[in-house]
């Protein structure tokens, strides 16, 4: 052996020696981790095989293995539907009003609370406005039916009572899709919120006290100071949630639509539910399910490519 090879080798020992020297020193912490490495383990990457069925004339008596190989075909069918691009133009449009209505929401809400200086006010506001995010939708969804119904629900009540037409938030597809949204809002807002808190308690007060001896208003100690100290986390999160767009709610979805609102809130996850579950097209539910995994990864590669091309780190 050469001389080179030889002090390779030995590098590459001393490498593997001082890597299980860091795990030795470091496993509790590794065993506190594997609780959660098993969970993703078994239930996100295991199943991940099954997306195999997209790609098959899937017979629940053969199995997944023993199916027979369909290639393209249910992609090829899926695509030639009106009825998908139908549900894939509404779950887009969905998604971007989430998007632009309910992300900033939390930021604001955050920077508003931040900006308060009576604690126990703070505290009080910050807790009345996460609880709805431990609300299931299902539990929601009737609060919402009895606070915006046509009839008898208390919003059209104050409307009849001050001389209006009542409106049909959950009926009507002009306003369901706003209802969705500011509904949406109302529940998560809150939560989403204590991950700028949490990245406002990070910023260094001194910069505020400069900023104020300088004479610089309030406006300005928020414009130069708070969003620029947490814009790497802004920015992550807004990463996330860009790689999530064809997530357009199917819970809260499912909760409120009906069939009178198809046509404006009918989106991929419910249009799968029904040929998948209801139907039974396991194949073609499969093949749904996998384009819009595919448009989510290539959103979230681009949005991270954006984010470090404008010298952000990004999230890899």
């Amino acid at each position: 052996m050469s001389v080179p090879a030889a002090a390779a080798d030995a590098r590459a020992v001393v490498a593997r020696r001082t890597l299980w020297k860091r795990v030795a020193r470091s496993r509790y912490l590794y065993i506190m981790l594997l609780p959660a490495i098993l969970y993703y383990g078994i239930f996100h990457y295991y199943p991940m095989y099954g997306a195999l069925i997209a790609f098959k004339q899937f017979s629940i008596t053969k199995g997944i293995m023993g199916s027979p190989w369909a290639g393209f075909k249910n992609f090829e069918y899926l695509f030639g539907l009106d009825k998908f691009w139908h549900v894939f133009w509404n779950t887009i449009v969905i998604s971007v009003y989430r998007l632009v209505f309910g992300f900033p929401f939390p930021l604001i809400m955050a920077i508003l609370m931040n900006e308060a200086r009576k604690l126990l006010f703070k505290k009080t506001v910050q807790t009345i406005v996460y609880l709805p995010h431990f609300i299931s939708w299902v539990i929601m969804g009737g609060l919402l039916i009895n606070l915006l119904s046509a009839d008898g629900g208390v919003v059209n009540g104050a409307i009849r009572s001050l001389g209006g037409e009542p409106v049909g938030f959950l009926t009507d597809d002009r306003y369901f899709r706003g209802t969705l949204v500011w509904s949406m809002i109302w529940k998560e807002f809150g939560w989403n919120t204590i991950i700028y808190m949490a990245a406002l308690a990070g910023v260094n007060p001194q910069l505020y006290e400069a900023a104020l001896m300088d004479g610089a208003s309030r406006w300005r100690r928020i414009w130069h100071i708070t969003l620029p100290s947490i814009r790497a986390t802004i920015v992550i999160l807004l990463i996330l949630r860009i790689g999530s767009l064809m997530e357009a709610g199917f819970e809260q979805i499912f909760v409120l639509y009906h069939p009178g609102v198809y046509n404006v809130a009918d989106i991929i996850d419910t249009y799968v539910y029904r040929i998948g579950l209801t139907d039974g097209r396991f194949s073609l539910a499969a093949a749904v399910g996998l384009f819009k995994s595919a448009i989510n990864f290539v959103l979230l590669v681009i949005a991270n490519r954006l984010s470090r091309m404008m010298g952000e780190n990004g999230i890899y």
